[in-house]
């Protein structure tokens, strides 16, 4: 079945396009159009299951009230949280959010962001890919409202939520040392991303603190291989000949292959080794009781909308960058 447009209500009752047109935008009133026919126009639209075009209406407005949410990884948890989040906070503002994916794919991000373009968003929160810097910057000059979550780029200026990384992982490291952990291995990303850079750091600061920084119990692994970089960085740690007595994960999909690999191995947590999982809770934290980094998703989609729509309705709004506070959770 056809569309039915304001040209067919119109011929059905003989009146103009534009008389339909009016009513059904609520402005009878301000051209002079009675009430009786104002109310005939209502109800044959009405019979008719007339429905407005939106996008063309949106167009009309220069607005379509939909964000678009561009995330890194939706298979890890926290973006999964932050996406409900984030969709969440926006309908108070009358907006939807139109949700991709970039697999941490800077090709990706560019794409994603063609593809929201395409669809006339009025605005992007981005959780950016390395090497995403041009992409940034072209949003920017297009004057294109814009927040980046979890991540940002130095030297751009633009707005950004995020948490304090290096005090968050200092604080997790800090924490296994006073459980008297000496040889306390990091694993996390080798991708030169802000988040995961201040986290290395983190570690690596409270671990010099104490004298007891080792390069070798720092491991790095590859985003696309994963799991499998993981289990074996797991291996060849617990087989080394100076004993691991603790673990640091940067992230909650690291942690989950991690344990998967220390229970292959019967090592139990925290009896044989202690762990500080990743930055997201989830179930498996709570049933084996690991410490976690708990950030503040909630608010801090609820400040990525309002940093949004403040910058849709105002263009010329100051950038903020947000540092919202975390918990250990023990």
């Amino acid at each position: 079945m056809s569309r039915v447009s304001i040209q067919d209500v119109a011929s059905s009752l003989g009146v103009s396009t534009a008389s339909v047109s009016y009513v059904l935008n609520g402005k009878d009133e301000d051209v002079g159009i009675s009430k009786k026919l104002a109310e005939k126009i209502r109800e044959r639209a009405k019979a008719m299951n007339y429905k407005p075009n939106g996008i063309a209406k949106a167009l009309r407005r220069g607005r379509t009230d939909t964000i678009g949410l561009i995330v890194a990884d939706i298979s890890n948890p926290f973006y999964a949280y932050l996406a409900y989040h984030i969709q969440e906070h926006a309908k108070e503002w009358g907006y939807s959010v139109i949700i991709t994916n970039t697999n941490e794919k800077s090709n990706e991000m560019e794409k994603m962001i063609s593809v929201l373009k395409s669809r006339q968003v009025d605005g992007f929160i981005i959780v950016p890919s390395e090497h995403g810097e041009k992409q940034i910057e072209d949003l920017i000059s297009d004057e294109i409202p814009l927040v980046l979550f979890d991540r940002c780029y130095k030297g751009i200026d633009v707005n950004y939520v995020g948490i304090n990384n290096y005090q968050a992982a200092m604080e997790a490291t800090n924490l296994l040392l006073n459980l008297d952990c000496k040889r306390i291995a990091h694993v996390t990303y080798k991708h030169e991303i802000t988040c995961m850079m201040e986290r290395r750091e983190g570690y690596i600061a409270a671990m010099t603190n104490r004298g007891l920084y080792d390069p070798k119990l720092l491991k790095e692994v590859d985003f696309w291989t994963m799991s499998n970089d993981t289990q074996d960085a797991i291996m060849e740690l617990v087989s080394s000949n100076e004993k691991i007595d603790g673990f640091f994960f940067s992230s909650t999909s690291i942690a989950i292959n991690a344990l998967k690999k220390l229970a292959s191995l019967k090592l139990e947590i925290p009896k044989d080794i202690k762990v500080v999982g990743g930055f997201t809770k989830i179930d498996l934290f709570d049933l084996y009781q690991i410490p976690y980094v708990q950030q503040p998703i909630s608010e801090m989609g609820k400040r990525a909308i309002e940093l949004l729509i403040g910058n849709i309705t105002k263009k010329d709004a100051p950038k903020v960058q947000e540092i919202l506070q975390s918990k250990l959770v023990f």
